[in-house]
């Protein structure tokens, strides 16, 4: 009970300082204030990013490998000599891996192409993509059907005419109707409308943007483009067990047979790389560190100008109120009851300014955004009280021993 009444207590002294001197408070809490701000605003945006990357990647795959002549990089020397002579992915290699992997959970291949108009009539839609997939690739990719349905086995085996279109083709093509069930043209072939995708929006680090897209059979596609050596790149596509942690069993096995099949002596380089959905969240989680590095030292500057403008707050207090603390000493308040009331005042005028800053990042997030949704955790709540209230802390323990250790009779003396 005695410390509820503490706590309230201070709370009552540290109002009645806040509203006795209300400008010279608010001026020392702005610099907690514009650190939990920076500090917040960082980490909130680095976990906003880190998000859009994971649920970027949503559509490419998780767990997945990828089987192609280019290996992925991300940011520095690039050496394509290396590389251009290799062969793409073929029909023949799919097949094989189809037919012989153990550690998957389905294998297909795709080929996609930029700069394709589809038409409806009179409207068009310009510089979609097209991609031709083998039926086993809604295994290793995520493609939410809005209206209608995927392909069934049947109509990729016979490379029918059939096609799934995004969301944005299919409100430019069709803004009146349903466009399951309608035909529409697109690299000079006519094709029938069986479903189409969620609305995705758009998507980072060059993971494909469905909304624009249509997805048809691999032999509806071959028939249209040459998927050869020569022609558009294709990418065979694994997807893993969840029991295979890191995919290192389903990676063994994928280099040791693309190695047979193409082979190569035990000495040779590979022909082919392997890539990963992954390697680009770990691409980008060394910036990432880097901004939340630089996020912890443009606050910890700010936050250390608040924390003295917090003690100085509270070292007037204690000469201001230094005639009550000697009556309460007086009275029998122990020295600990003395130092907790004013640690306490500390800790909650730190709590408004980290509040505050707070305030100002959840009013960040709630302004609408196109291309990234940003969102403030609890975690990060937390963590912006949890450093205010050790700042407040920190800087009012110097003034509350100060409080707690003077003279009953001197401190009842002073005016």
């Amino acid at each position: 009970m005695i410390y509820l009444r503490l706590i309230a207590e201070s709370i009552r002294f540290a109002w009645q300082a806040l509203r006795a001197n209300m400008l010279r408070t608010l001026l020392s809490l702005l610099g907690v204030t514009i650190g939990i701000f920076a500090i917040i605003s960082v980490f909130t945006l680095v976990d906003s990013l880190e998000r859009n990357v994971r649920d970027s990647m949503s559509f490419i795959g998780d767990k997945v490998l990828y089987v192609q002549k280019w290996p992925w990089s991300f940011g520095g020397s690039y050496p394509w000599w290396k590389y251009f002579q290799r062969p793409e992915a073929t029909m023949r290699e799919f097949k094989l891996l189809d037919r012989n992997l153990i550690n998957d959970a389905g294998v297909a291949i795709f080929a996609d192409k930029g700069g394709s108009t589809y038409k409806y009539r009179s409207n068009s839609f310009s510089d979609g993509r097209l991609m031709g997939v083998t039926y086993d690739y809604s295994k290793v990719s995520e493609i939410p059907i809005e209206e209608g349905r995927y392909f069934v086995p049947q109509e990729v085996d016979a490379s029918r005419n059939v096609i799934v279109i995004g969301k944005e083709i299919a409100e430019t093509l069709f803004p009146y109707g349903s466009a399951v069930g309608q035909e529409l043209k697109v690299g000079g072939q006519r094709f029938r409308v069986i479903g189409v995708v969620e609305k995705q929006g758009e998507n980072m680090f060059g993971a494909p943007n469905f909304d624009q897209m249509g997805i048809i059979p691999f032999g509806s596609f071959s028939k249209m483009y040459d998927t050869g050596p020569e022609g558009v790149g294709t990418t065979i596509a694994v997807k893993g067990r969840d029991e295979d942690e890191g995919l290192q069993e389903l990676e063994y096995e994928v280099r040791g047979m693309m190695r047979n099949i193409r082979g190569l002596r035990p000495r040779d380089d590979d022909s082919f790389a392997i890539n990963r959905p992954e390697m680009a969240t770990q691409a980008v989680t060394g910036f990432f560190d880097v901004i939340g590095l630089a996020g912890w030292v443009i606050g910890g500057f700010a936050i250390l100008v608040g924390g003295f403008g917090i003690a100085n707050i509270m070292f007037v207090s204690v000469k201001e109120r230094t005639n009550i603390i000697g009556i309460q000493k007086s009275l029998g308040a122990k020295n600990y009851f003395i130092l907790f009331q004013f640690l306490f005042e500390s800790v909650f005028l730190s709590l408004i300014g980290g509040g505050i800053g707070i305030l100002l990042v959840f009013l960040i997030t709630i302004i609408p955004q196109d291309m990234m949704k940003i969102s403030l955790s609890v975690s990060n709540i937390v963590l912006g009280l949890g450093v205010s209230a050790v700042i407040g802390m920190l800087s009012g323990i110097i003034p509350a021993v100060l409080a707690s250790n003077l003279d009953p009779v001197i401190a009842i003396r002073s005016k």
